[in-house]
């Protein structure tokens, strides 16, 4: 029998899905929209069974930071961490940009 994880969502996580629905609503309207939350808590919800099926994500892995895995879904990466029987959803990332960028302009951000 597999283990069983809790999976939680920090806010900061909460904040970028609803950010990425905003942003989709206004490119493509709701009814392709509700498929992709549906999609995305389909994919979370596996995470309760099989998180470490996800790959470590690489350029934290390259700096020595082995903790931290993702779930890829179409364009976007879904970053969580493995805590105990827990499961912590981090950040909901659009992939098509650069990683490092998007965590320092977060850290900008979040400093003022």
């Amino acid at each position: 029998m597999s283990p069983r994880f809790t999976v939680e969502w920090i806010q900061t996580a909460v904040d970028d899905l609803l950010s990425i629905i905003d942003d989709a609503v206004d490119r493509d309207g709701t009814e392709p929209v509700e498929r992709l939350y549906g999609q995305i808590t389909n994919v979370v919800a596996d995470l309760k069974t099989l998180p470490f099926r996800c790959r470590v994500v690489p350029e934290l892995e390259a700096e020595g930071l082995d903790g931290y895995r993702e779930l890829l879904m179409g364009p976007y990466r879904l970053m969580f961490a493995i805590r105990g029987a827990a499961v912590v959803l981090l950040t909901v990332l659009d992939g098509r940009h650069d990683l490092s960028e998007l965590l320092i302009a977060r850290a900008l951000r979040e400093r003022d």
